[in-house]
């Protein structure tokens, strides 16, 4: 196969730091407000991972003492309009010592449509344990792009737009070990994968953000693309499955140490494994490695995983 890109405007991670960008607004329901736009995408709705990443970013702009970001907690309420502007309502909760809460509310047409708590902590001393790093990855140079296993592949429910979107529309170049489950589910169906992360090109400062801000919130951001994946894997359903419906239901995520400076633009690891599917739910786990094996953050999702094949009942 080659590896050539499939036509289009050419890959970038500006769509990031587009994601990013908050304005001010009057407060209508709490304490402080921002509107931000959801960006493009193939599906019926927007990507998940934008309300997570704005969440976030308008919650580090309400919090001004140097505490900084280490756990959300979220719910989607109800499917987000792509290309639409969404508002982001903030309630500043509690600014202890050693410790802040905040509740961030999305609204778009008038109604709510992702709601999450994040909490901030000054640090203090303490014990130190990270997860191991997996043993066994290929390295993201033995491994192709999305790019590069699509380029020449057709099948199931794709098209050339979403075709596009794998390869170069999410602001990061993605690698799958044992394999993608774009069109098949690529490798053994193990309840497992590990994923290689990196923005296609370097980050951009974000308006309201610091670079390590910015950088929490791009973990955010990318997060949601890959995390049922492990369960699309061991139950043997490509993302181009005819009859596959899928959708984020519930997200927590935990920010155990900041990136070095950099890091971000970098391959990071992101190793992922499928908890438990059932009765149209599924839940996967991940975890986030920087280079040097360092820890970074843990992901849990759970998502709707409904399959209808059209076969006979």
């Amino acid at each position: 196969m080659s590896g050539g890109q499939p036509p289009g405007p050419p890959a970038t991670s500006r769509i990031l730091s587009a994601a990013l960008t908050l304005k001010p607004a009057p407060a209508e329901h709490f304490d402080l407000a921002f509107t931000a736009t959801t960006q493009p995408c193939p599906w019926p709705k927007a990507y998940g991972g934008d309300l997570v990443a704005q969440a976030a970013a308008a919650a580090m702009r309400s919090v001004t003492d140097g505490k900084t970001l280490h756990s959300m907690h979220s719910y989607f309420m109800r499917p987000a309009e792509i290309g639409m502007e969404v508002r982001y309502e903030v309630e500043l909760l509690r600014d202890g010592r050693g410790y802040a809460t905040r509740q961030v509310r999305a609204f778009q047409n008038g109604k709510p449509v992702y709601v999450c708590l994040a909490s901030f902590a000054a640090g203090e001393p303490g014990g130190t344990f990270a997860a191991a790093y997996p043993d066994g990855v290929d390295p993201p140079e033995r491994v192709p792009s999305s790019a590069a296993y699509l380029d020449g592949r057709s099948g199931g429910t794709m098209t050339e737009e979403s075709q596009r979107y794998w390869s170069t529309g999410r602001g990061f170049d993605q690698r799958h070990v044992p394999g993608p489950v774009y069109l098949t589910v690529d490798g053994e169906r193990l309840p497992h994968q590990a994923v290689w992360v990196r923005p296609f090109d370097p980050l951009r400062p974000v308006d309201g953000l610091t670079d390590a801000e910015r950088d929490l919130a791009a973990l955010a951001y990318v997060c949601d693309y890959t995390i049922l994946e492990p369960l699309l894997r061991v139950l043997g359903l490509p993302w181009a499955a005819e009859g596959l419906v899928t959708a984020s239901l519930d997200h927590a995520m935990w920010f155990h140490r900041a990136p070095a400076a950099d890091v971000l633009g970098g391959w990071l690891l992101y190793a992922q494994q499928a908890v438990a599917a059932d009765a149209g739910r599924g839940v996967g786990l991940g975890h986030f490695f920087a280079p040097d094996h360092t820890h970074l953050a843990t992901v849990v999702q759970e998502g709707v995983l409904r399959y209808d094949d059209g076969g006979p009942r």
